[in-house]
């Protein structure tokens, strides 16, 4: 069973031509996600879907792990999944690890 996650474009571009006597221009990575959601079918009754499970062995009492593939600090959540919903219309929500 396979699934896609999200349509990536990677391009690279150069910046400025380089002057005389200054170095070559680097290239740029440039990289564009489309908005497609990410749950195409699964409890779409609900606004976001947020699954919890408790652990006995946590450092910290809470931890939310991304599942949109958008947040910066990857893997953990840092809330992008709320820009993502709305651009896509997708209910996409964190996992959830709660310390017992």
């Amino acid at each position: 069973m396979a699934s896609l996650l999200c349509n990536v474009y990677v391009g690279v571009s150069f910046g400025r031509p380089a002057s005389s006597g200054a170095a070559a221009a680097k290239p740029r990575r440039m990289v564009a996600v489309r908005a497609e959601a990410i749950n195409p079918d699964i409890r779409k009754t609900e606004d976001k879907v947020v699954d919890s499970v408790v652990v006995t062995e946590l450092a910290k009492p809470l931890t939310a792990y991304c599942r949109c593939w958008r947040s910066g600090t990857f893997p953990l959540c840092d809330g992008s999944h709320v820009k993502h919903n709305k651009a896509s219309g997708d209910n996409v929500g964190p996992l959830l690890l709660k310390k017992q």
